[in-house]
């Protein structure tokens, strides 16, 4: 597969997520909990032997920067929040907002997760929007999916969802990329054909039962994306 080859990431309305070539898509059986809800973003997928088992033959050298300058994303959106009085905030959040903890066993198990977006800073270029240096969201559906060797994970609701794939990184945690579909878009578009769209981040185990996708230098509203993942039991999914 070339280098930087797009990779479309998208869940079906159905709650399954299609393996997609060309103008042909192959079903699947759904997964052994509820599908998602009818309104969540689908994935579409490479056939699963067309996908490399190492993100590094997939991420984009825009991408590859942010990951790398993950660390002072973190420093930086911490700072920015506390100086602006967001101390307490970031405290009640325990270990989500920790940038030390990363447990063990980082993959989390396919199902359905209660999400909830925290961010932190503020851009310099949309600092005279004089943002937030602290948001967090209401919960929203996410779905995460094992296919073939690696992970899907998709936001369902909201007017931001991000949705990408999951590459082991290490003993405690894995690399996310994919893209970001906005407001009553269908489907985000395919992974590096939009540098606008593109995301890139770390899942990481935080607590039992707890974990965090930290997206640094997202494209837009802050310096430090958080997407915390809780599993919860299908009869509770959020509507």
């Amino acid at each position: 597969m070339a280098r930087h080859a797009p990779i479309s990431l998208p869940l079906s309305t159905s709650g399954m997520l299609g393996i997609l070539l060309s103008a042909c898509t192959t079903s699947r059986a759904p997964p052994p909990v509820a599908p998602p809800p009818t309104n969540g973003a689908s994935v579409e997928l490479l056939p699963a032997d067309a996908i490399p088992t190492a993100w590094e033959e997939v991420i984009t050298p825009a991408d590859k920067d942010r990951l790398a300058r993950t660390e002072q994303a973190w420093s930086e959106a911490l700072a920015e929040a506390r100086q602006a009085g967001f101390s307490a905030d970031i405290a009640g959040e325990g270990p989500l907002l920790d940038p030390a903890v990363a447990l063990p066993r980082p993959a989390p198990p396919p199902g359905p997760y209660m999400c909830r977006v925290v961010k932190l800073g503020i851009p310099a270029a949309e600092a005279r929007r004089r943002g937030r240096a602290f948001a967090a969201y209401k919960p929203f559906n996410c779905y995460i999916e094992a296919e073939g060797a690696l992970l899907t994970i998709v936001k369902q609701s909201g007017s931001q969802r991000p949705a990408g794939r999951l590459w082991q990184d290490g003993e405690s945690r894995l690399v996310f990329l994919g893209t970001m579909e906005r407001d009553q878009e269908a489907a985000p578009p395919a992974y590096a054909t939009d540098a606008d769209r593109d995301l890139a981040g770390y899942v990481e185990r935080v607590a039992p039962f707890r974990w965090r996708l930290a997206i640094p230098w997202p494209q837009q509203d802050s310096i430090l994306d958080i997407l915390e993942l809780i599993p919860i039991p299908p009869e509770t999914r959020l509507n």
